[in-house]
C-alpha cells in the first residue's frame, strides 16, 4: 500500500532536472541590502582560510573522493524574508520542471578572460581515493567543488546539485554582470575545445541561464572524462551575482540538456562502484572538512552502519519515501510523502498543510501567509525526519535562524511544494547526516 501511494504521487510530479534552488529568506537580505547589491569580493587566492590544519571529524568509509569547497557569497549570514523565499521557490520549482533547449543565441566577441571575484573557504586535503573537498561560501548557503576544464585544466567551481541534470560553466563570452565576477571558460582556455554551435537554456524560476555547449575532457579528483558535453553560458540573469559559483555540475540521472554526467563517469569504467557520498561540513563547527567521494565513502566520515531507502522514482530524481517528520517525537501530518534530497537546496521545503503540522506542535510559532513561520528560539526541542524506521535528527542551528528585531526565529522548514506533494530536503538535513548515492542500486544510504 505504502508504495501503491507513492508511485501515484510520482505520476503527478515533474521531473527535476534543472533543480537549482537559490531562495533567499529575508534575514538573509534585508538587513545589508546584498541580495540586491553586487558587490565583489577577494580572490580565491586571497584570505581564505588554509586547509592544512584541518582535522576530519566523523560523522554518521574509502574509494574516490573530492573535496567540496563552500565560497562566501554576495549574501551574509543573515535571517531570509518572503521575497527572496518567495524567490527561491520559483527556482526550484522551475528547476525540478526542466525546459526544452532554444535557439542557438549568438556569442559575444573580445571579451576578457575573467576570474572569480570571490571569496571562499577552502576544504581540508582529502586523503581518500577519487575524493575532492568541498568549498563553501562561509554561511552553509552553496557548496561546490573545483574541477578542471580542457587541456590546461582550467580550474572552474561548480554547485554539487543531485536535482538537476544540466551541467554547465560560464562562457568566455559571457555579456552578463554576473560573468564579471566569475571565472569563465572558452575556446582560448583548451587547444582540445570543441564547439556546438545548439543552444539551450534553463529557467530557474526568476533567474535563468542561455548559451550554446561544447565537448572538452574534465577533470575531477583522480577521474578524467575525456569527452565530456556541457553547457557554455553566454547570458545568466542577476539572481547568479549571489553566488560563488562558476556553473553546475547536475548529479541526478534524469535527462538533461547536456551529458549526465554520472552516466558518463559510469561509461568510462573508472569506479569500482557506481556510488558517490556527500559530507557537508557546518561553517560554524570551525575547519571545512566537506568532501565528495565518488565509488566508495569515505570510512573516516561516519561512524555506524548505513540505513539505506530505495529511490521512489524511475525518472532519475533521487527522491525517496519519507515517513514522517517530528518535533519533541510528535509527528507532522500522517500522509506518506515522498522527499527530494537536493544538495544544490539550502533549506527545507514541504506541502502548506505538513509544514503547518509541524509548527502546530511548536509552541509560541505563527505565521502571516503559511510559508515562513516564526518560532519561539529556545525552540530546542528534537526536529527528526524518518526514512525506512531510522530517524535522522536536525540540530537547531540548521532549521532556526538567528533572533529576527523582534526576539523571535525564522524556521528554515518553509511550507510550499516545490514539487506537488513532496518534500524537498536540501543541505539543511545533509549536514546532519553522511549520505551515499548509489546509483548502481538505485537508493540512498544515510548514517
Amino acid at each position: 500500500m505504502r508504495y501503491a501511494l507513492l508511485l501515484l504521487q510520482l505520476s503527478l510530479c515533474v521531473s527535476l532536472s534543472d533543480a537549482f534552488f537559490p531562495w533567499f529568506p529575508s534575514y538573509r537580505c534585508h538587513e545589508d541590502s546584498t541580495c540586491t547589491t553586487t558587490k565583489k569580493r577577494e580572490q580565491v587566492s586571497g584570505d581564505a582560510p588554509s586547509t592544512e590544519d584541518a582535522v576530519a571529524v566523523p560523522r554518521r568509509a574509502r574509494t574516490r573522493a573530492f573535496p567540496i569547497r563552500q565560497r562566501t557569497s554576495i549574501t551574509s549570514h543573515r535571517n531570509p524574508d518572503s521575497d527572496s523565499i518567495a524567490r527561491e521557490v520559483n527556482r526550484l520549482i522551475a528547476k525540478y520542471t526542466g525546459r526544452q533547449p532554444e535557439d542557438t543565441l549568438p556569442s559575444g566577441q573580445g571579451l576578457e578572460k575573467r576570474q572569480n571575484a570571490y571569496r571562499v573557504i577552502k576544504p581540508a586535503a582529502t586523503t581518500h581515493t577519487n575524493s575532492v573537498g568541498i568549498y563553501q561560501d562561509g554561511s552553509d548557503f552553496s557548496y561546490f567543488l573545483q574541477a578542471g576544464f580542457g587541456s590546461e585544466g582550467k580550474k572552474m567551481f561548480m554547485l554539487i546539485d543531485t536535482g538537476a541534470a544540466t551541467s554547465w560553466v560560464m562562457s568566455s563570452n559571457c555579456t552578463s554582470e554576473a560573468c564579471d565576477l566569475h571565472a569563465s571558460f572558452g575556446p582560448d582556455d583548451s587547444n582540445t575545445y570543441e564547439a556546438d554551435p545548439s543552444g539551450f537554456s534553463v529557467r530557474y524560476g526568476s533567474g535563468s541561464v542561455q548559451g550554446t555547449k561544447a565537448t572538452d575532457s574534465v577533470a575531477i579528483a583522480d577521474m578524467v572524462l575525456d569527452r565530456f558535453h556541457f553547457g557554455v553560458v553566454n547570458q545568466t540573469s542577476s539572481d547568479f551575482n549571489h553566488f560563488p559559483f562558476d556553473g553546475i555540475l547536475g548529479l541526478s540521472l534524469a535527462n538533461g540538456h547536456t551529458d549526465n554526467f554520472l552516466k558518463t563517469v559510469l561509461e568510462a569504467d573508472v569506479l569500482d562502484k557506481g556510488l558517490f557520498c556527500v559530507f557537508l561540513s557546518r561553517s560554524g563547527d570551525g575547519p571545512n572538512t566537506g568532501e565528495i567521494s565518488f565509488g566508495s565513502c569515505n570510512p573516516d566520515k561516519y561512524t555506524g552502519d548505513f540505513s539505506y531507502t530505495d529511490v521512489g522514482s524511475n525518472n532519475g530524481d533521487w527522491a525517496i519515501p519519507l515517513d514522517g517528520i517530528t518535533y519533541g517525537g510528535q509527528r507532522a501530518g500522517d500522509e506518506q510523502r515522498l522527499a527530494y534530497i537536493d544538495t544544490g537546496t539550502s533549506y527545507v521545503f514541504g506541502p502548506k498543510a505538513d509544514v503547518k503540522a509541524f509548527h502546530g506542535n511548536i509552541p509560541g510559532s505563527s505565521s502571516d501567509d503559511g510559508t515562513t513561520w516564526k518560532v519561539p528560539c529556545n525552540s530546542n526541542k528534537t526536529v527528526a525526519y524518518t526514512f525506512s524506521g531510522v530517524s535522522y535528527n536536525i540540530s537547531s542551528r540548521d532549521w532556526l535562524s538567528r533572533p529576527d528585531n523582534d526576539g523571535s526565529c525564522t524556521s528554515n522548514i518553509y511550507g510550499h511544494e516545490v514539487v506537488r506533494g513532496a518534500w524537498l530536503l536540501g543541505d539543511l538535513f545533509l549536514k546532519n547526516v553522511y549520505a551515499a548515492f548509489d546509483v548502481d542500486e538505485k537508493r540512498i544510504g544515510t548514517c
